[in-house]
Parts: structure tokens; sequence; C-alpha cells
């Protein structure tokens, strides 16, 4: 499986990763208090990812508590390990990967992390997600915290619903059903338009790619996975001359990515028979057998969404989280 890029990661691991890089590199050295409200200025974040990420370094040893404020690099305090306040921001501290991915507006540096904690509880009923804990929680403004939960809700990850509470429906078979039916109204009609404007070279490469995934036999890693759909959707059904259906099939997809997404963060392996399929489909394009490519994708949609509900089934014996965050309560 590849590595997961800093951007990819929860804040929280970002946070843990550039303190451990700077305890291991001496920039932090033996007896450096490490103080949240520094830290999280330093990394451009709010003080909860911070915090949780000093609590898992402490639990690896590699900082401690001792008689004061914060916590202090080393393992239990000894005699010559004793407390050094210092300026961490004077430090230079190396930020690695996350180095300028802070960078972007407040709600981009923690919607994955929200999004990361919502979909670990799809699948075990209801949720009420309460927006002022949210925004004290990753100690930012509620503006902040409205618009994180506004783009879930595009992404129909999260609803409103009659007394304008935010909610989190659990992620059902009738609503995975209905989704990928909608898909296959929109991308086959937009795949069947989009045939006379293929960039056909950009096909060949695709089917290339996936060959080698076949002679390789191994599972497909998620990053991967994701990534060949996409490039799929890209060229065979996003080039439709429709923009209006383009625009409808991309939202879609938004919603349809949520619910991979979910079922992979709860343990779910990567569906490796349906990239094989859609190299069936790039052949029969390449071909100019636009009819019966057409057909094969309806069938590779028919077919995923069945193997789709079939991991719902299987993580929905799977027990519930019960280190949830304070935002998100149960009902």
């Amino acid at each position: 499986m590849t590595r997961r890029s800093a951007a990819a990661k929860p804040l929280f691991e970002n946070a843990e990763d550039v303190i451990r890089l700077n305890i291991e590199n001496g920039t932090l050295a033996p007896g450096v208090v490490l103080l949240e409200s520094a830290l999280a200025e330093v990394l451009k974040m709010s003080r909860a990812p911070v915090k949780r990420a000093l609590s898992q370094l402490e639990q690896q040893r590699l900082i401690s508590r001792f008689d004061g404020r914060g916590y202090m690099v080393g393992a239990v305090p000894t005699p010559g390990h004793v407390p050094r306040r210092i300026d961490i921001r004077r430090l230079g501290l190396d930020l690695g990967p996350a180095e300028g991915e802070a960078s972007g507006p407040n709600w981009t540096r923690i919607h994955d992390e929200v999004e990361a904690e919502l979909s670990r509880c799809l699948v075990f009923g209801q949720f009420r997600i309460i927006e002022d804990r949210l925004a004290e929680h990753y100690d930012v403004s509620r503006t902040v915290a409205r618009d994180v939960l506004g783009r879930l809700q595009e992404r129909r990850i999260v609803a409103k619903n009659a007394t304008s509470r935010w909610i989190l429906k659990p992620l059902t078979a009738q609503i995975i059903r209905e989704r990928f039916e909608l898909r296959a109204v929109l991308e086959v009609a937009a795949l069947r338009t989009a045939a006379p404007h293929l960039d056909r070279e950009a096909l060949r490469e695709l089917a290339r790619r996936i060959e080698s995934i076949e002679r390789a036999d191994e599972d497909i890693d998620q990053a991967e996975w994701f990534e060949i759909m996409g490039r799929f959707i890209d060229l065979a059904v996003l080039t439709t001359p429709n923009s209006e259906l383009a625009d409808y099939v991309a939202s879609n997809r938004k919603t349809l990515q949520a619910s991979h997404s979910a079922l992979f963060r709860l343990g779910m392996p990567s569906d490796r028979s349906s990239v094989i399929e859609l190299r069936i489909i790039v052949e029969l394009l390449l071909n100019d057998a636009s009819p019966s490519a057409a057909t094969m994708f309806e069938q590779h949609i028919s077919k995923l969404r069945d193997r789709t509900i079939a991991q719902l089934k299987i993580v929905a014996v799977v027990p519930a989280p019960t280190d949830l965050p304070p935002y998100v309560v149960h009902l």
C-alpha cells in the first residue's frame, strides 16, 4: 500500500510526525518544554490535534509530564533532564512533508479529519453533529465549522433535520442502491455521448496500467483504486459534450466516493474486480464498439453496486466506535 501523504492524514498524525521528527533530529532536545499553544502556532493548526498528538507521543515515551505546564521532551524526567522553557517558534522546526499544507483557509485544515471521524459512524445508526462543539474541539470559529459541514452536506454525508440540526444519516443498502441507480442512468448516458470525443492515447495508457495490475495478481491499494476509477470517468464519461450531464455525473460521484471512503475506513479492501472490468470497457471503446461498451459499463455498475452492498453487510457486524469526538452524539 502506498504511504499516505501529509494532506491525506488526520491533522493530529501530521502534528505527531512533525514533533517526532524534530525530537529525532535533535531540534527538540531533551528537556525542552512543549506547549500546545506554541506548537499550534508553528504548525498552523488548532490546539485540539496538537493536544492529541502530544498524548500519543507521551504514550510512546518520547515526551513526559512534569511538575509544570505542558510536556517535556524525553521519557520520565531525570536529574539530567530539567525543564527548558524556550520559544520553540524560534527553533526553526523541520515541518517535513506537512510544510506549506496549512496555508489554506481554516476549513481545509480540518475538513479531512472531520470527514474521517464521521465516516467511522456511517453504518452504526444516526448521529447528531453539534456545531459549536466541533468549533471548540478544533479551536476554530463556528463559521469555519459551518463551512466544513456545508461541504459535507454537498456530498450528502451530513444533512439538516426539520429543526436545522446537523445529522449524520446512516449508510444503508437502500441508499447505496439508489445512488448506483442514479449513476447507471447518468454515467451510461454520458459514456454514449462521449464516444466521439475520446482521448484514445490516454485510454490506451489506462488499459496498459490496468493490465499491469492484472499481471501482478495482487491487491490494489485504495488510493490507486480511486485514481483508476476516477481516471476512467474523466476519459470515458466526463468528456461528454453535454456539460449539464457532466455536472450531474460529477456531483453524484462525490456522494458515492464518500460511501466507498467510509467502507474503506472501516477495513474493507478495494474492489480489484471492478478495475479489471474497466479494461474490457476501455478496449470496446478503442475498437469503436461504443454500444457494447455502454452495455458492459451498465453491467459493471450493477456488479459494483452488489459488491458494495455486500461489504456494507460485512461491516455492519463491526462494533460501533467508542472513541467518538465530543461533537458527535449517537441518537
